[in-house]
């Protein structure tokens, strides 16, 4: 059998598949700091049986935890002499325009920290000066008295040639074995050199922290009796094994969400669904993301902290394009000073975690208003739930200051939450330029199923699936993904039918240095897939345009330059026929397949409906007011089962509502598919 374990803010989740798609799934407490311990303890809250394992597939959040807690190793940044304050410099365009006490983010490494050599390579890589060895030897000994833990190097136009930052790096290993060594070559090819020292540096705080991590679970796990191969989540989308992330540990910046994610992808090849919005709530936070034509976007300009009002820290790697806001179960309601009630990004984690838990909790949070306008009973919960001390929270910190009680607080606090989660699904759909009602929306983790269905129909999407497991579904998707690397490389050249040569020339190159390092990672068959970043000469920014492998003629160059258009006018409303296109990076996408099992369907539905019938109860729905509603057991209703909304779905650990003029029926595999009444 193989496993996929998932940590989150709040929860650490396991899933079991077996070779005939039977899927187990379990959900324990996430033990933060040591989150290695949640696995061990959920995994033997499942029985099963260590040596039995096939293949551990992990998601972890200990990367992105130690970026916005500020807890990993004290780094420092060796540069090119003259771009020692790149980090504070950063960039001079701001989210918050009209802000005239607006500060730029706070580097990770302080000035002091930030060492200069002498070295330069141009913008081709020709080497203009070679490394100045004392200057490296001159840097280690300052940093080892300023007991520096981890050091990134970051050389001016090293994407083009690494040479004297390989050079360096080797010096300080040689000359301080103990110290972590990131060099900005190793994590991005790609330019922009703002963009690509942050990366360094982040990868060089956070790899202390990974290491020590990865290092403990193996030990743990060997111990416990698991013996099979193991791999971990990336957040490209693919896994990789735990030594070959060790260098780039940065690569794990969103493990655990983009399970899910690649998950729906999957699940909609599998139901026939190539277009879908992919919708995770958590405890923590909520995110969504889009899939086209069964395919997931990856981007490499992503941010950890960046909000309308705040820059962020960029990190220049392959991610899965992703709309995270702080908006959970256990986002916390308050008022601010203007009397305005709001929600998140705050959360109570799992500790002390919602008022309803019990456990010392004492501000009303999401789960609670859903527990009060009857989304949740007080049987979804492990433990007894004290009704009126979540009331009196209610009442206590959103009625009295707002003038409510404690029902109508709830409703509000569900009001001003899916409007929080409305903005994030119209960021990935509208804003990105795509029609949400060209899409179904797929949803999942804990509260995803209990707020997709009124959010569909705000957003006049006719389909909504619910998976099976769908509060562990990110350890789901997990299971389901392939080995997975990106490459990607700053070239920057003309497309046109002169130049075909040159860039078969290149993506040669560039395949050879992938098949290199992707053999010592993987022994499974690789497949390649090609993109290229393109702009209109004269312009910036790019758009990513999947290409044909390597071989092109001048038809392929011209079928290549008029889906760049026509991706051009997608995103950005307009084209520019006619004027020439330039090749930005090239992306090489290299895919080793793992075995992985097949699902398997459900029985038939044989008895009626009524039998699944759990509860009947009073339920909020916006705009129809308190509606008596029925419940219904999911692991009851068997393939081909109907009904009507308004009604609930409930499972362990989460429940679907289906709304007033919604559907709902369940498919071969047993997903709920929530679709508009004719």
């Amino acid at each position: 059998m193989q496993i996929a374990t998932d940590i989150g803010g709040t929860f650490t989740d396991l899933v079991v598949l077996d070779e005939q798609g039977n899927t187990r799934t379990f959900k324990g407490h996430t033990t933060p700091p040591n989150f290695e311990q949640g696995i061990l303890d959920v995994l033997a809250q499942s029985g099963v049986n260590p040596e039995a394992i096939s293949a551990f597939v992990h998601g972890t959040t200990t990367v992105i935890n130690a970026l916005t807690e500020r807890k990993g190793a004290k780094t420092a940044l060796i540069t090119t002499k003259g771009f020692r304050d790149i980090l504070e410099i950063a960039r001079c365009n701001r989210p918050d325009l009209f802000n005239l006490v607006f500060a730029k983010p706070k580097p990770f490494v302080p000035r002091y920290l930030r060492l200069e050599v002498s070295e330069r390579v141009t913008h081709d890589g020709s080497v203009l000066q070679s490394l100045d060895i004392s200057d490296i030897e001159k840097a280690v000994e300052f940093l080892k008295k300023e007991q520096v833990e981890s050091v990134a190097i970051c050389f001016l136009n090293s994407y083009a040639n690494d040479i004297n930052e390989t050079a360096a790096a080797k010096i300080v290993t040689e000359l301080w074995p103990e110290v972590f060594v990131s060099t900005s070559a190793q994590v991005t090819r790609e330019w922009r050199e703002y963009e690509r020292s942050s990366t360094a540096v982040l990868n060089a705080y956070v790899g202390p922290v990974s290491l020590k991590y990865l290092d403990n679970l193996d030990a743990k796990l060997t111990q416990t009796g698991v013996s099979s191969k193991r791999y971990i989540m990336q957040s490209n989308g693919g896994t990789t094994t735990f030594n070959a992330v060790k260098t780039a540990p940065i690569n794990l910046v969103e493990s655990g969400p983009v399970g899910g994610i690649f998950g729906a992808a999957v699940l909609g090849q599998v139901l026939g669904e190539k277009n879908l919005i992919a919708f995770d709530v958590g405890g923590t936070t909520a995110k969504c993301s889009l899939i086209d034509s069964g395919e997931v976007k990856i981007t490499t300009s992503y941010r950890i902290e960046q909000t309308d009002r705040y820059a962020g820290y960029p990190i220049m790697v392959p991610v899965l394009d992703i709309v995270e806001i702080g908006n959970g179960g256990g986002s916390i309601a308050w008022v601010d000073q203007t009397q305005s009630l709001k929600v998140g990004p705050k959360s109570a984690g799992s500790l002390p975690g919602p008022v309803a838990y019990g456990k010392g909790g004492t501000h009303p949070t999401t789960t609670d208003a859903c527990l009060i306008t009857g989304r949740l009973s007080a049987s979804n919960f492990d433990t007894p739930v004290d009704i009126s001390a979540v009331e009196s929270a209610l009442v206590e910190h959103i009625g009295k200051p707002l003038d409510m009680d404690a029902k109508e607080a709830a409703v509000s606090i569900l009001r001003v939450a899916e409007a929080n989660l409305f903005n994030a699904l119209r960021l990935i759909s509208v804003r990105r330029g795509y029609d949400p009602r060209d899409f179904a929306l797929t949803a999942f983790g804990g509260g995803g199923p209990m707020h997709a269905a009124p959010l569909a129909r705000a957003l006049g999407i006719k389909k909504v699936i619910i998976p099976v497991a769908a509060a562990v579904f990110s350890a789901w998707g997990m299971l389901m993904t392939d080995i997975r690397h990106d490459y990607i490389q700053t070239n920057i050249g003309t497309l046109d039918s002169s130049s075909i040569s040159l860039w078969d020339e290149q993506w040669g190159k560039l395949k050879q240095q992938a098949l290199a390092q992707f053999a010592d990672i993987s022994g499974e068959l690789a497949t390649f897939a090609h993109y290229l970043d393109m702009r209109y000469l004269g312009q910036e920014h790019t758009v990513k345009v999947p290409v044909p492998a390597p071989g092109w003629d001048e038809d392929t160059v011209q079928n290549i330059i008029d889906r760049f258009h026509q991706m051009h006018e997608q995103s950005y409303t307009f084209r520019l026929d006619g004027t020439p296109v330039e090749i930005v990076n090239l992306h090489l996408t290299v895919i080793g397949h793992r075995e992985k099992p097949k699902l398997s369907p459900i029985a038939a539905q044989s008895e009626p409906v009524e039998a699944s019938l759990k509860d009947r109860r009073m339920i909020y729905f916006d705009p129809e007011g308190w509606v008596e509603t029925p419940v219904y057991n999911r692991q009851t209703l068997l393939s081909g089962t109907r009904l009507d909304g308004p009604a609930v779905i409930e499972e362990k650990a989460s429940a679907a509502l289906v709304c007033p003029g919604q559907s709902l029926h369940v498919d071969t595999y047993g997903n709920l598919i929530i679709e508009t009444r004719r």
